[in-house]
């Protein structure tokens, strides 16, 4: 009860914020459909009820978005285009796609930059600046370069996706890697290792926690770069695309339930690498 209580605290003072922002940004909007309609003898209590239950407000209400979300998850079939699970299973794609790839590179890079001290120095100062460009401009070339080579659909955001992902799970494995304490080296030494049978055998199991810690931030990275995608190539749908259309109907109540969706969709991926973390730990006999 302890732990539960302020969660729900916090839960309910968000709620109670939103409710009384999205009042303020729906009143002029409410105040111009009132005169509009010609009524003057509104109470406050009917402005306020009218203002949260506008069809296109500026700021939706939590049970708008709560209703929209219900609607286009459950009652809606998952087979049709306005299905926020059809969408979500498109992003899904896309992201466990662009994933697997940037957590493969990232692993990789991390395994050549602890392996080999030069590339270190000189590969590094490349992955940063490699990130220093905003994906938003780098996402609609990237799917036109790939369209150059008849690659489109589901490629070109996986690749966005991955290269999202892929930076992260180099910076943390990089750090997993060198986390053995010197005298653990050289007790290594001490026993002539190999480098490789100190890697798998020190390096390797000292970087589980960092391993699952960056799988963690990857898989949030690349949920972003495939919505980034979508939104620049949306005809394939997907929750981007969703956004998109949202955005071009004027649909807010639409947008906030696609970016509800999708910040689900983030915490489920986020949470099974968790549950997989402590699985894995409590196997290898980390206390937690």
């Amino acid at each position: 009860m302890k732990s539960v209580l302020p969660i729900v605290t916090v839960v309910l003072a968000a709620l109670a914020i939103w409710y009384v922002a999205a009042v303020l940004l729906n009143t002029p909007l409410q105040r111009d459909a009132f005169a509009n309609a010609g009524r003057t003898d509104y109470s406050t209590q009917d402005f306020i009820v009218a203002s949260l239950n506008m069809e296109r407000p500026k700021l939706p209400g939590p049970h708008q978005v709560a209703a929209e979300m219900w609607k286009s998850i459950v009652v809606i079939a998952p087979t049709s285009k306005r299905s926020l699970v059809y969408h979500g299973l498109i992003t899904l794609e896309e992201t466990l796609i662009g994933f697997i790839i940037g957590a493969a590179l990232g692993i990789g890079l991390a395994v050549v930059i602890v392996s080999v001290g030069w590339l270190d120095r000189s590969l590094t100062p490349w992955l940063v600046a490699s990130q220093t460009v905003p994906i938003i401009a780098l996402a609609p070339m990237i799917v036109v370069i790939l369209n150059q080579f008849d690659i489109t659909g589901i490629a070109p955001k996986a690749a966005i996706a991955a290269y999202l992902s892929f930076f992260p799970i180099t910076v943390g494995m990089v750090k997993g890697f060198r986390a053995p304490d010197p005298l653990q080296l050289d007790l290594m030494r001490t026993y002539s290792a190999s480098a490789s049978q100190t890697f798998m055998k020190l390096r390797a199991p000292a970087s589980a926690s960092y391993f699952f810690a960056s799988m963690k931030i990857g898989a949030a990275a690349a949920l972003v770069g495939a919505i980034v995608a979508e939104v620049t190539k949306s005809e394939d749908g997907g929750l981007g695309a969703r956004l998109l259309a949202g955005s071009y109907y004027g649909q807010t109540v639409q947008i906030w339930a696609a970016l509800f969706a999708a910040a689900a969709l983030s915490a489920a991926l986020v949470g099974v690498i968790g549950f997989a973390g402590r699985i894995a730990e409590r196997r290898m006999g980390f206390v937690r």
